[in-house]
């Protein structure tokens, strides 16, 4: 039978504040419902949840059916090609909506969020007249009164910001909102860029790099725990510089932050996304080897294997820096499993470059990671360099590049075949009987529904793999 560790009990208080249920007050009488749409990366579901909670907090009640909504909240991400026009494309297409929901008589307001809003501010509203609010991911605790501003008619764009305010102002989520979110959350400790790498637009979309206090955080992950949170990530564009001062008075890094956090009852898993090279230190090597809770699951992306392309990024690190970074890692962890992120057709790549990508893959092995043709972000410096690569040339790199990441891929799943394997389960599954869980190395686990409840931690044999699924039967 599969070894089990039970979820501890949810606190019998969690859905009460100061003694009294934490009911909404509606607005105007009525609650108003509001439909959010998230693109892109994990920072941005966490926020989409703290946006949900300012909401919910104000009054408005959640709709997963955007044709019953009144507030229509889409919270964008700049990374991808095209992602401006993607969000206009979108609101073309809730404006017949909005004009069929005006002549029922019914009021709908379209929100951009997150990074293409922070870029565009003020632009979109006159692209696109159909938007009545505009908001930068820096000001989110400002939405709900920018809510109510558009819903007297005002044209709201709010992307301006003070860097200390970043983490001051956004209500912590209540008990009784985070339980619905299952045994799993996103918590955010840093956020913004100070690395400037030459293709990217995060600095200037989520400013410059800031951690949150210790104390914050620790708060949101006993509440997160009490709500039945098993296994915390903690988010940042660059999370592992995170640093501040720690209850002894001391400064902390990521490493310590991350010993303390195991120390909060019920919390028995951590992990975090996404690191930097540059950022990854002893203190954080030493507790992949000496704290159990964080899994043995790192993505660490390095983009090329080429110097010349790393300089032209400014990476600021060599690829003989980063497999060196790899060997120490593996050392203090040898089970850590890395994922990785990688551009192909930077300006001035030749094929000696890709080549160069492609060796330092096969060097290190990757268990997953993400792989994107290079696309210009108008702002940056890369836009603006000379020796562009054509489309086609991209597109053959792109095409072997992905082919040996998903044979790598598929050799690490194949290789835990046998293996006894610890899985948190965290939902039903999709066949009667079923019931899914997360290995260490986050694959969805398929195991009989017998073996555990959503929330405990059991132990099961890996019987057979998918391409990215582990199926198990009890011992």
């Amino acid at each position: 039978m599969p070894k089990a560790v039970k979820s501890p009990a949810m606190n019998d208080t969690a859905t009460l504040q100061n003694g009294q249920d934490a009911a909404p007050t509606p607005l105007d009488g009525a609650a108003k419902r509001y439909f959010v749409k998230t693109y892109g990366c994990q920072m941005n579901v966490y926020d989409s949840q703290r946006m949900s909670d300012a909401l919910t907090e104000d009054g408005y009640s959640e709709t997963t059916d955007v044709q019953d909504a009144d507030l229509i909240l889409l919270n964008t991400c700049h990374i991808r090609e095209k992602a401006a026009e993607k969000v206009y494309s979108a609101v073309g297409r809730l404006r017949e909506l909005k004009a069929d929901r005006a002549s029922a008589g019914k009021e709908t307001m379209i929100a951009i969020a997150g990074c293409v809003a922070q870029a565009e501010g003020a632009e979109i509203l006159r692209r696109a007249p159909a938007v009545d609010l505009v908001i930068g991911p820096q000001t989110y605790h400002r939405l709900p009164d920018a809510v109510r501003r558009a819903r007297a008619g005002e044209k709201v764009v709010e992307t301006d910001y003070a860097v200390e305010d970043k983490f001051d102002h956004l209500p912590s989520p209540k008990a009784s909102v985070t339980r619905s979110r299952g045994v799993t959350a996103f918590l955010t400790v840093q956020e913004g860029c100070d690395k400037f790498c030459t293709f990217c637009v995060v600095p200037y979309t989520r400013g410059s790099e800031v951690s949150r206090p210790v104390s914050r955080i620790v708060a949101e992950a006993e509440r997160l725990a009490a709500s039945g949170v098993r296994e915390l990530t903690l988010l940042g564009q660059n999370v592992n510089a995170w640093h501040g001062v720690g209850e002894d008075g001391r400064e902390w890094g990521l490493g310590a932050l991350l010993f303390r956090l195991a120390e909060i009852p019920g919390i028995a898993r951590l992990r975090y996304t996404t690191s930097h090279p540059r950022d990854m230190d002893d203190a954080l090597i030493a507790a992949h080897r000496d704290l159990p809770a964080l899994m043995p699951y790192l993505h660490l992306p390095v983009q090329s294997g080429s110097d010349l392309i790393l300089k032209r990024m400014n990476r600021r690190h060599t690829a003989a820096d980063y497999l060196r970074l790899v060997e120490r890692i593996r050392s203090a962890r040898p089970d850590i499993a890395m994922s990785g992120d990688f551009i192909v057709g930077f300006p001035g790549e030749t094929d000696a470059d890709f080549d160069a990508t492609m060796k330092l893959i096969d060097d290190v092995g990757y268990a997953a990671a993400y792989s994107f043709k290079y696309s210009p972000r108008p702002g940056t410096p890369g836009a603006d360099m000379d020796d562009h690569v054509p489309e086609a040339v991209k597109d053959e790199r792109l095409q072997r590049l992905q082919a040996l990441l998903s044979r790598q891929q598929a050799d690490f799943v194949t290789s835990l075949t046998g293996r006894d394997v610890d899985v948190l389960i965290d939902k039903p599954g999709r066949q009667a009987g079923q019931i899914v869980g997360r290995s260490p190395w986050l694959q969805p686990v398929i195991i009989d529904e017998k073996a555990a409840e959503i929330g405990d931690i059991v132990t099961v044999r890996i019987m057979r793999t998918g391409y990215n699924t582990l199926y198990s039967t009890p011992d």
